[in-house]
């Protein structure tokens, strides 16, 4: 059988098998645990959960079949306007999540079909094709304060608008994915140590601006013992769950700690896995993302090509601070924010974003081995 000239077979050779397999280990057990706690969560969640890994997985298809430079080098303008368009639109029209655990008003509602999507994660598609092309008309000259006048103005209006609708979680991602990208363009490391140390100078100035209570929120999201029936109690009840869990964990169906904990199904997805299929199915989990996270990282290492280097090391980003910030939430290690699991939160947006993220990882994989088997002859 062909496809677009070639033959299924040679379209399969552009799908890396270490990223393939990780992404499927890890939505196999995403749908295995919804299943499991399905009166709980609900059979809807289960049916979208499914629908997006499928849709998803030929979204990813399709996009390691397209060279990823036919988006960048046509559509970076059109991608960036349609971005800061999309979430200033959410911005003014959306919803604040009141049926989705959320006070933040990233979400808009398509009534036709009664289903509610989340911008943001799609705009990260757009955001790191037009970012890493930004990057690459600037490439010789990073440094220049001119130069990174334009970068911050670039990402500026894309983090503001985000940090506007007020999804702290999300604006922290697109923040890691600025600065992996900006590193791996070369920008000197007296910028980052300059950026850093202009963070501790302006906290305490910050601090003082907040209220009593938005202070207590950051204090006990770091010691939530300090207040374990208010701000502490949801991150207090992951980490009992994932404790509950032992080593091999309760099984489907057979309930506990995760039926009373809010957002269990997205936010706190880890602390469910871990309770159902206790640490080996919780390692299962850290492992695929550590794989999938430094298979990136090995391709965008290998790319020949600048903007390909770039998007792999955003989309590695994104796996690593989506990882990190949720099993730090999930263990009550940092303040709760609403930040998903790649690949094993459920959420339509946010599974359906991470495979068409993961396709441009592929294409730029299928790119480099085109590059090699040419020097090769």
């Amino acid at each position: 059988m062909k496809i677009f000239g070639m033959s299924f077979a040679d379209r399969l050779k552009h799908v890396d098998p270490i990223l393939f397999i990780c992404t499927t280990v890890l939505s196999f057990i995403s749908i295995l645990t919804i299943f499991g706690a399905v009166d709980n969560f609900g059979r809807s969640k289960l049916v979208m959960q499914i629908a997006m890994t499928l849709v998803g997985s030929v979204a990813l298809f399709i996009l390691a079949n397209i060279d990823y430079r036919f988006f960048v080098d046509r559509f970076a303008i059109v991608m960036f306007l349609a971005s800061a368009f999309l979430l200033a639109l959410t911005l003014l029209f959306g919803s604040t999540g009141a049926n989705m655990e959320t006070a933040n008003r990233s979400w808009i509602n398509i009534p036709i079909v009664n289903i509610a999507i989340q911008p943001s994660e799609f705009v990260k598609i757009a955001f790191m094709c037009t970012f890493a092309k930004h990057l690459e008309l600037v490439k010789n000259k990073i440094n220049h304060p001119k130069s990174l006048l334009g970068l911050a103005l670039h990402a500026g209006v894309i983090v503001g608008l985000i940090l506007l609708s007020g999804d702290l979680g999300v604006a922290l991602v697109y923040f890691g994915i600025i600065a992996f990208m900006l590193f791996c363009s070369g920008l000197s490391g007296w910028y980052f140590l300059g950026a850093a140390g202009a963070v501790v100078v302006a906290f305490p100035f910050l601090w003082e601006l907040l209220r009593e209570d938005q202070r207590n929120r950051v204090i006990f999201g770091f010691q939530p013992e300090l207040d374990p029936n208010g701000v502490g109690k949801q991150a207090l009840m992951s980490r009992d769950a994932i404790a509950s869990g032992g080593l091999f964990g309760k099984g489907l169906g057979s309930g506990g700690i995760y039926e009373n904990l809010p957002a269990s199904h997205t936010d706190f997805i880890f602390s469910t896995v871990c309770e159902m299929f206790g640490f080996i199915g919780g390692m299962i989990v850290v492992v695929c993302l550590l794989v999938l996270a430094i298979r990136l990282i090995w391709i965008a290492y290998r790319s020949r090509d600048f903007v390909g280097k770039l998007i792999c090391s955003g989309i590695a980003a994104v796996i690593i601070l989506q990882t990190l910030e949720n099993l730090w939430m999930c263990l009550a290690i940092v303040p709760v924010v609403g930040i998903t699991l790649p690949f094993v939160s459920a959420g339509g947006s946010s599974m359906l974003a991470l495979y068409c993220l993961m396709g441009l990882g592929h294409s730029v994989y299928a790119h480099e081995k085109r590059f090699f088997f040419r020097r090769e002859r």
